[in-house]
């Protein structure tokens, strides 16, 4: 799954962006996906759910105009795993380090204060004013070049596995700024471009490992089998769980 995340300050025309996108990508046929970073509560105090909320792992909500899985992610990590998309963009999600940004802004100033390093393009509101460029970053106008920000994203989307394993001898905030300038490409991540001994997959969702976290699941399933009677060496051992 590829990710970009659309980052900006309030009314700085992020929704217009993402929506933009995602009807741009959907009409290419792929699977698109949207994450929305809040910084209000989600839930009504004292409502229904909310008091569900309070003593239940995971909520479901059936209502008239849409279906919702309420529960509380441990981390961001957690929280992507859910989704399955050829596309996921984020809007907000400022403080992300593992995907590349398009900076949604009001001003010039606003772009350098948003540019981490991470970012591909420049949109929202300060498109509508007719500049090029900020801060060394194009600037495309969502509104009337949908397709251009679209082409933009398809070809320079990604999404590092974010557990900064080393394993690259870098961090995945140091490598994502690297593949952004283009010093570095995903085959240099050595958790997406190996192939993995042990894969752990949560409703269809790879969950990435490092080495010795593999090297130790491995060691404990086999330790665990060998004492069944029926157990013999194989080249794959397919193991389900399935959720109650």
């Amino acid at each position: 799954m590829r990710a970009v995340a659309f980052v900006g300050f309030k009314k700085s025309g992020k929704t217009t962006t993402v929506e933009a996108v995602a009807k741009a990508l959907k009409e290419r046929g792929y699977r698109v996906a949207i994450a929305k970073s809040m910084h209000t509560s989600f839930d009504r105090e004292n409502s229904d759910t909310w008091r569900f909320s309070r003593v239940a792992d995971e909520v479901v909500v059936r209502a008239e105009d849409t279906d919702a899985l309420l529960f509380r992610a441990k981390d961001v990590n957690a929280l992507l795993s859910t989704v399955s998309a050829d596309f996921l963009l984020l809007e907000g999600f400022k403080s992300i380090q593992h995907v590349p940004k398009v900076i949604c802004a009001r001003s010039r100033e606003e772009v350098g204060e948003l540019n981490d390093g991470l970012a591909i393009a420049v949109s929202g509101v300060i498109a509508g004013s007719g500049i090029e460029k900020a801060d060394g970053l194009p600037v495309i106008d969502a509104t009337k070049e949908p397709e251009k920000l679209a082409d933009l994203v398809e070809r320079r989307a990604f999404m590092l596995p974010n557990i900064d394993c080393g394993l690259c001898g870098f961090n995945c905030a140091e490598m994502a700024r690297m593949i952004v300038r283009g010093e570095k490409t995903l085959k240099d991540c050595v958790v997406l471009s190996s192939k993995p001994k042990v894969t752990v997959k949560i409703d269809g969702q790879v969950l990435p490992m490092k080495d010795w976290v593999q090297e130790l699941v491995e060691k404990t399933v086999k330790g665990m089998l060998s004492a069944m009677k029926g157990y013999r060496e194989g080249r794959k051992i397919e193991i389900v769980i399935r959720a109650e």
